[in-house]
């Protein structure tokens, strides 16, 4: 027999599996793709803000140079949006490229990685890509359990994930939990709390994790423009972390992996707070249209603070998999959740009001 290439432990990866795009669903049921609604990806409904746009149609006349690799502009108005050094920043192509950084930063194979059950996949991919050993710690109430999770940290654990508001299940953690665990976690271990959909929180439920970037040099926060901002197809995020975690994840970054129409994009974007309070309002009224159905039709759901709802859709571990499918055939586009366990449950990106109301009578007709 042939010797097999790369490692075991990059063998064994089950690929990432991304939400259908409307094109191959099209394709496969014969549907036509202007009727098709896509709720499986938790992106922005009013897509890219026009001051976007605008950005990138200047930054366009330069697109035939690298970008800069270092994205001083990006970095200087991320700096001045969190009051924090442009040395704290780190740059990502998406947040998912600063998860995976940091997994290639500070782990080592065999060495462990915590994190919770039913949190974002990507956590478990990272780690199994540089041969770590991921330790998942049993949810509690479909969320966080801060105190096992500590209770889980061995000798040579080296990094932890929080999510927070958590995807897939969109539960938040209080913050004065989270300090308590960071103030509880050895310095030696690098806690990422990765914070994609914190623009969708309540105003009363807003806080500064900023500020524990300044007071634990082992904490890195990661922060998206592919949610609430609207630039999901950009890919462009960013990190803060104290320079001595920052400083090692810049030297094994790509260098230009923020380009250039991304950069100009975000920018503007980072600046636009009516259209950041226009999606929030968006997401909030979306998600009582959607939990509304929900309690009309007897559905179990979990209380989310994102931009999603996961909702239990059947008994048996076939039901996502079955309702998935039927609302395809509708065309309607959502999120299985079975290869997070989850087998009887769905996740439901919050859509405009028409295009909830299209999933609710498809989702009525299906059940029925």
């Amino acid at each position: 027999m042939p010797n097999q290439l790369g490692p075991e432990y990059v063998r064994a990866i089950a690929p990432y599996q991304a939400g259908k795009p409307i094109s191959e669903v099209a394709r496969e049921f014969g549907l036509d793709e202007a009727k098709i609604v896509k709720l499986a990806s938790n992106e922005n409904p009013l897509g890219i803000p026009e001051s976007a746009r605008r950005a990138m149609e200047t930054a366009v006349a330069e697109i035939g140079r690298y970008p800069d690799a270092n994205g001083f502009d990006l970095k200087e108005a991320i700096s001045k949006r969190y009051n924090v050094p442009q040395e704290w920043i780190t740059l990502g192509n998406g947040s998912n490229d600063i998860l995976e950084l940091a997994a290639h930063a500070f782990v080592q194979p065999g060495q462990s990685v915590v994190f919770s059950q039913y949190s974002f996949i990507v956590y478990a991919l990272a780690t199994q890509a540089v041969g770590g050993r991921g330790i998942a710690v049993p949810a509690q109430k479909y969320g966080h359990d801060l105190a096992a999770m500590r209770r889980a940290i061995t000798s040579d654990t080296k990094l932890v994930y929080i999510a927070n508001p958590n995807n897939p299940t969109g539960t938040f953690i209080p913050p004065n939990e989270i300090e308590a665990f960071l103030q509880a976690v050895p310095k030696n271990v690098v806690v990422v709390i990765d914070e994609a959909y914190n623009e969708y929180l309540n105003p009363e439920l807003q806080y500064e994790s900023t500020d524990w970037v300044r007071q634990f040099p082992n904490l890195l926060v990661s922060r998206t423009f592919s949610k609430a901002y609207g630039l999901a197809g950009l890919r462009v995020g960013f990190g803060l972390a104290q320079p001595p975690i920052t400083d090692l994840l810049n030297r094994i970054r790509q260098p230009f992996n923020v380009n250039s129409l991304a950069q100009a994009a975000a920018i503007a974007a980072l600046n636009d707070s009516a259209f950041l309070q226009k999606s929030a309002k968006l997401n909030a009224d979306g998600y009582r249209q959607l939990v509304q159905a929900f309690d009309e039709l007897g559905l179990e759901y979990v209380q989310s603070f994102g931009n999603f709802v996961l909702v239990k859709v059947g008994n048996d571990d076939g039901a996502g998999a079955r309702v998935n499918l039927a609302l395809l055939k509708k065309g309607i586009i959502v999120r299985p959740v079975g290869g997070y366990g989850l087998p009887q449950w769905l996740r439901i990106s919050i859509g405009l009001p028409e295009e909830n109301a299209a999933f609710i009578a498809a989702l009525k007709d299906v059940l029925a």
